[in-house]
């Protein structure tokens, strides 16, 4: 393995330590964010001495650092030091790069730097877990294995890049019976010893390369999934850069895609299908994210776009590789729905239907919203991350009735479509209600409007969760117009997705 995480590992193993020597050791924990807490809290649970170090010290951290001083932790904001002091462990939060001195100081004196993923496994190393990563649908299908694992009657829970750290999940009383893992590659950077039961590589496309150094050492980060001889490989046989780690993956190999032809977990006849694990048909694709939404209304719209059914199938593999039996997960994936901002259906006016797909933060994720409609509006733009454009407007060009342009980066979205797209229709606007209105004039019954913006969300918004929220919120007021106008939306409104 290249790039940055083969090295790192190399210097860490010198300096190996284990988890039961940690009683009265000194820890320093990098980082107060949610995992760096959470990591803090744990080592205090061992009986380590831990200092946690962050370089900022705004209300939130103030906060924070308020909390792990009264459990017992020495805090120290503003930023970061550049020796190792007499720390037999450093632990970090996972979007600390890896040039930081700290690490080099540590790794030149022996210590080791771990990820709060690695003090997770090593709590537990007997933990079942089934781990995922991939430039897009890690959530989605992380929640989908979750929900399938609690339809075979599991004590489960996701954890990791999902929310829940996963030292959180590992010291739950009773234990877990299995975890499901969503890992990013600022997580698996720093993981050395993880070994998941089975894992999966969903998709690898160009993201966070100044962090990971290129593409190289992106990838090489993303493989440390299934380092590990025991763990099962899963790959994508659609996604060229997925299906050529997974040729070097050093454990059983299994590939799950679209094409029958090429995967093993796939889709024959409209029907999942395991051919890996012997459990033959799963679920009918026709009945994917067919139950009810929480609101008891019905799903309405049209079926799940290719790469909800590429989620259901890394699910369905990850679940087949860990025993679990075919009723409960199509069970789980019938009754599935996708969470807020992922592809989300929020009204339906005048025939136009309005679907907040925010999390779509670069091209890769905004292409698999983009080719599951006929017909779009799509609301483009915002934080660019070093990526280019060409290539999704490109794939798009024939299905898109106009383009409306928002944030930093409009200008260069503009450029490719004048590329690629000539003859479509573009308008820009200042913010997210001057987008809808012109989306909403611009579309036609039969079209989506959609906000997959390709893009990060800070330049105009706090997150890309309060993006979709303007979205939806702006979409639904349009709902209201029309049904004081007396209008009747075909299907009616519905909200959920």
């Amino acid at each position: 393995m290249t790039g940055p995480g083969a090295g790192d590992v190399a210097g860490q193993a010198r300096g190996d330590v284990a988890v039961d020597e940690l009683k009265d050791a000194p820890v320093t924990v990098v980082g107060i964010g949610v995992s760096g807490a959470a990591a803090a809290r744990a080592l205090l649970r061992l009986g380590a001495r831990v200092t946690v170090v962050d370089a900022g010290d705004g209300a939130p951290a103030q906060a924070a650092a308020a909390e792990l001083r009264a459990a017992g932790a020495v805090v120290e904001l503003g930023g970061l030091p550049t020796a190792v002091g007499p720390a037999r462990l450093v632990v970090t939060s996972p979007g600390v790069p890896p040039g930081t001195p700290l690490f080099g100081a540590a790794r030149a004196a022996g210590v080791p730097v771990w990820g709060e993923i690695e003090l997770g496994w090593r709590l537990r190393p007997a933990a079942r877990w089934l781990a995922i990563t991939g430039t897009n649908g890690k959530t989605t299908t992380t929640e989908m294995l979750g929900a399938i694992l609690t339809a075979a009657g599991r004590r489960a829970a996701t954890a990791g890049n999902i929310g829940t750290p996963v030292v959180t999940a590992a010291l739950a009383e009773p234990p877990y019976d299995t975890l499901a893992v969503e890992l990013s590659s600022f997580q698996l950077h720093y993981t050395e010893t993880a070994a998941p039961v089975a894992a999966a590589i969903l998709n690898v496309a160009p993201d966070h390369l100044d962090w990971h150094g290129g593409p190289d050492g992106y990838a090489a980060d993303k493989a440390r999934i299934w380092m590990h001889p025991a763990t099962i490989a899963v790959g994508n046989a659609d996604d060229p850069a997925s299906a050529a780690l997974l040729a070097s993956a050093p454990g059983r190999r299994v590939t799950f895609g679209l094409d029958p032809a090429t995967a093993e977990v796939t889709v024959v006849d409209g029907c999942l299908v395991d051919r890996a694990f012997g459990g033959g048909p799963l679920v009918a694709v026709a009945d994917l994210l067919a139950g009810p939404r929480p609101d008891g209304s019905a799903p309405g719209g049209p079926g799940p776009g290719r790469h909800l059914v590429a989620n259901a199938l890394a699910a369905a593999a990850l679940a087949r590789a860990d025993g679990v039996e075919p009723a409960a997960i199509a069970s789980a994936l019938a009754a599935y729905r996708p969470g807020a901002h992922r592809n989300a259906l929020v009204t339906t006016v005048d025939g136009v239907r309005y679907v907040d797909d925010s999390k779509a933060t670069n091209p890769h994720a905004a292409a698999a919203s983009l080719t599951a409609y006929p017909s779009v509006v799509w609301i483009a733009g915002g934080l660019n991350k070093g990526l280019a454009f060409d290539e999704l407007v490109e794939l798009a060009a024939g299905r898109l009735r106009a383009v409306v342009l928002i944030g930093r980066c409009a200008d260069e979205i503009a450029a490719a479509l004048a590329r690629h797209a000539p003859d479509v229709p573009m308008e820009r606007a200042a913010g997210m209600d001057d987008a809808v209105e012109a989306a909403a004039r611009l579309a036609r019954a039969g079209d989506t409007v959609l906000l997959a913006p390709a893009a990060a969300s800070m330049d105009m918004f706090r997150d890309y969760a309060e993006r979709g929220d303007l979205f939806a919120a702006a979409a639904g007021r349009r709902g209201q117009v029309g049904a004081a106008q007396g209008v009747v939306p075909p299907g009616g409104q519905s909200r959920g997705g």
